[in-house]
């Protein structure tokens, strides 16, 4: 179908109008807002609360109904300030005080691995504030190539691309960047991938908090054909908004030779699991309202017409 571009253009203008209100914020009100947004759209709009719940209740099966409320209330307020420190990390996040915000963990191993010629892949999740990590990779010097969908608002996918971009972080289309991505490996480049989407009922089922989730098999498939480590990092808030804690949870050599290493299964459960670790470190700082455990990896493949099973019986 095709698009108004004056409605694209006017929600592109709301949008901006909104996040100028938000930067001139102190950063300590828009907190305080952000803890009145969650209580309205967990508590009062219960805005996807059935899957939250649902979410919270099998990863977390200890929780008491009120302790999973509690959490939920903290992921939302999690979300308004991952939005708060998007709009205000390009004024005052640079090279020279960044120190002032971003505590690094681990980072030792993940700069020796950028460092070689070897391509690099570092996998996160929806965990944190993923957008974030990019933009502080692009300050200490470590460009790197991330796929994102490609809004169907024109006017806003610029937009976020010039915030992804400020520092040195170069996005690929999700749809038909496959070559692009192929180029960036194949040149010894670092590529950013989130690792916790539904993949399809043909993707990898792999194990998370306990239960078979879909996974894709590009990030195993892509360490095994071209020789990429793998490299699982967390951006976790601190004690308050726009300070981060940038960790390097765990690194994988796919030419190692170690169960993790033994197929493409074994390499997708790997990160996998170190993702949960990660989660479960700070369970209100990932997004629960996702879908990610949906379908059934018993019914992946379709049954057949009665039918064909008739004439091939004859």
């Amino acid at each position: 179908m095709q698009r108004n571009r004056v409605v694209d253009y006017l929600v592109y203008v709301v949008v901006r109008l909104l996040i100028c209100i938000v930067q001139a914020m102190r950063i300590e009100t828009g907190q305080m807002f952000a803890t009145w947004l969650a209580w309205l759209f967990g508590d009062v709009l219960r805005i996807r609360h059935k899957v939250v719940d649902e979410n919270l209740a099998h990863a977390f099966a200890h929780l008491t109904p009120a302790e999973r409320c509690r959490l939920s209330h903290g992921m939302w307020e999690h979300l308004f300030l991952l939005v708060l420190e998007v709009a205000h990390a390009p004024r005052k996040l640079h090279e020279t005080n960044w120190r002032h915000y971003v505590k690094l963990k681990n980072d030792a191993t993940l700069v020796q691995l950028m460092l070689t010629d070897r391509p690099t892949l570092i996998v996160t999740g929806h965990y944190g504030n993923f957008e974030l990590a990019g933009f502080v990779m692009g300050i200490l010097g470590f460009p790197t190539y991330t796929v994102a969908r490609t809004l169907d608002n024109p006017y806003l996918d610029r937009f976020v691309h010039r915030f992804r971009g400020a520092t040195g972080q170069f996005i690929i289309p999700k749809n038909g960047g496959f070559e692009q991505i192929l180029d960036v490996v194949n040149h010894g480049g670092t590529m950013a991938l989130l690792a916790d989407q539904y993949a399809g009922r043909k993707g990898c089922w792999v194990e998370f908090f306990g239960r078979p989730a879909s996974a894709h098999k590009s990030i195993a498939l892509l360490a095994v054909q071209h020789d990429a480590p793998v490299a699982v990092t967390a951006s976790r808030r601190l004690d308050k908004p726009l300070t981060v804690e940038l960790d390097v949870a765990a690194a994988l050599d796919p030419c190692d030779d170690c169960p993790e290493t033994s197929s493409i299964k074994a390499i997708t459960q790997w990160y996998t699991s170190v993702l949960e670790q990660c989660i479960r470190q700070d369970p209100t700082q990932y997004w629960w309202l996702h879908r990610r455990w949906k379908g059934d990896p018993n019914a992946r493949r379709k049954p057949r017409h009665k039918k064909a099973d008739q004439n091939k019986a004859a």
